[in-house]
C-alpha cells in the first residue's frame, strides 16, 4: 500500500500583479504590468534593476478547483494535438496552479516592478521573483516534443 505524502504548504504572496487582463487570454507581447511588492519585501529587491529579465511565479488564483484535478490536457486547448499528462503540458489546470513567466524588466520604483511579457491577471498574487540568468535557465542542449513546435 503506498502512502500519499500528505505536507501541506502555507504560501504567502509577496505582491500582486496589476494590469488591463481581467479576463481571456492574456496577450503577452502586447501587455504592460506592474508588479507591486508588498512593503516588507521591498528592500529584497535591492540589486534586481542590475538584470533585464526576470522569472516571475504568480498563483493562478481563478482556477476552479475541478480543474486542478484533471491529469490529462489538450496543450493550450489545441485539440488537434494529442493529449498529454498535465505536467507535459503549460497551462493553468493543474495540481497546484503555479505559473511561471519570464518577463522583461522595465523599471523599478520603489517597490513597484514594471514588466513586460506577464501573462497573468489583475489581483493575481505573486508568490515569488527571480533574476533570469540565460546560462541556468537556458540550457543549449535542450529539446521540445514535436507537437510544440
Amino acid at each position: 500500500m503506498t502512502k500519499k505524502n500528505s505536507l501541506t504548504m502555507m504560501l504567502q504572496p509577496i505582491g500582486v500583479v496589476r494590469n488591463k487582463a481581467t479576463r481571456g487570454r492574456v496577450d503577452r507581447d502586447k501587455i504592460i504590468s506592474k508588479v507591486i511588492i508588498n512593503p516588507e519585501f521591498e528592500e529584497g529587491l535591492e540589486g534586481l534593476a542590475e538584470f533585464s529579465h526576470l522569472r516571475v511565479l504568480v498563483w493562478m488564483h481563478r482556477i476552479d478547483p475541478e480543474d486542478r484535478s484533471a491529469m490529462w490536457v489538450h496543450p493550450r486547448g489545441r485539440h488537434d494535438v494529442p493529449m498529454v499528462g498535465v505536467f507535459a503540458g503549460r497551462g493553468p489546470a493543474r495540481p497546484n496552479p503555479i505559473g511561471l513567466t519570464t518577463v522583461k524588466l522595465l523599471g523599478i520604483e520603489g517597490n513597484i516592478l514594471t514588466v513586460a511579457g506577464l501573462d497573468a491577471y489583475s489581483g493575481t498574487p505573486v508568490l515569488d521573483i527571480k533574476p533570469h540568468i540565460p546560462r541556468l535557465d537556458c540550457p543549449e542542449d535542450t529539446h521540445v516534443a514535436k507537437w510544440m513546435q
